[in-house]
């Protein structure tokens, strides 16, 4: 009896701890670019063309879901939070209805969130698009002719988010977003607004509307991104080429209004960015580091739940930037610290 009491002791251990893993995800402590990347549950993450803000040691990662199955008569942002940018906790799938009557076909993409510290409001910021049947003739637009941005607010990070708004920033056309928030707290949009180029514009104190353009880079790039690093912004872009992978370019710059440097690659061109867009600069202040993440998408137009990912720490200092091969590698968020894993 105590044989059999001992085997059933440890038949009941196992059996424990296999449920406890096919419940969730192990932890891990390393990033790994290129590859599936499960959340909490085991699932690969889906938060495509994606932002990513902290609010005090929580991290939140908004992002298109494309996943299988999906209601068509929607579109989804999904919502993670972290602590350590590594190990991402699903919490919710952000559901948006069709903001107008007029849109055909019509995507939501891009979602960038910012949080209000003086109204208590998190503003998310999409980019809404599609073709467009004119009310009067019936005849319909083709491709993006839509090119607004959407705007939600919600009271808490995980939603629920309520449209409010969609416009044409500062009366321009506007795709591909990105956010910047800069060392002071100050929000900004950047928006591809075909055929000019980029424009990076201030948002009122409230976040709700496009204030003030800062600058138009006469370059034709989207899925742009900014940091500020020891004295400089980095501007990223990447070229018009749908979604095939092109040479990412940065340029350089003392202040928001420019002048801006000339654009060069961020990676050897033959690579087309490892396969990468980008869709933001996150900048990591730690103890003994500040660091700066290069995050991307590597989209899969045939599998779009499948995209992947391509985080790596930059090179970054003095006026030049460069995004290393990619590889699997650590990251200490209370440090800054990195270390490649070989």
């Amino acid at each position: 009896m105590k044989q059999l009491s001992k085997f059933t002791f440890f038949a009941f251990v196992l059996l424990s701890l296999f449920t406890l893993l096919s419940r969730g995800q192990a932890k891990t402590d390393t990033i790994k670019p290129t590859q599936i990347w499960p959340d909490n549950n085991g699932n690969h993450i889906q938060a495509h063309g994606g932002g990513i803000i902290k609010i005090e040691d929580n991290y939140y990662w908004y992002g298109e879901n494309r996943s299988k199955g999906l209601d068509t008569n929607y579109r989804f942002v999904s919502c993670y939070t972290s602590k350590d940018l590594i190990n991402w906790t699903f919490i919710t799938n952000i559901k948006f209805a069709k903001p107008d009557s007029t849109l055909t076909y019509w995507v939501v993409e891009r979602p960038k969130v910012y949080y209000n510290t003086e109204t208590k409001k998190y503003v998310m910021y999409l980019h809404i698009d599609g073709g467009v049947r004119d009310p009067v003739t019936k005849k319909v637009s083709g491709g993006y002719s839509y090119a607004r941005v959407g705007v939600a607010i919600s009271d808490g990070p995980s939603g629920p988010f309520t449209l409010i708004s969609s416009f044409r920033p500062l009366g321009h056309e506007s795709r591909d977003i990105g956010q910047f928030i800069d060392d002071d707290g100050t929000a900004y949009l950047v928006f591809e607004d075909r055929p000019y180029g980029f424009r990076i514009a201030k948002l009122s104190d409230d976040y709700l509307r496009v204030e003030k353009q800062m600058s138009l880079i006469p370059e034709h790039m989207e899925g742009g991104a900014i940091v500020h690093y020891n004295g400089l912004y980095y501007a990223i872009g990447s070229s018009l080429t749908g979604w095939s992978p092109n040479p990412n370019q940065y340029a350089t710059a003392a202040s928001l209004a420019g002048p801006w440097s000339a654009f060069k690659d961020i990676a050897p061109p033959e690579t087309n960015t490892y396969g990468s867009q980008s869709t933001m600069l996150i900048k990591v202040v730690g103890t003994k580091k500040t660091t700066v993440i290069f995050m991307g998408d590597i989209w899969e137009p045939k599998t779009q739940w499948d995209s992947r990912y391509l985080w790596m720490p930059l090179e970054i200092g003095n006026g030049t930037l460069k995004l290393p091969k990619p590889q699997p590698w650590t990251l200490n968020v209370k440090t800054g610290e990195t270390a490649l894993v070989n």
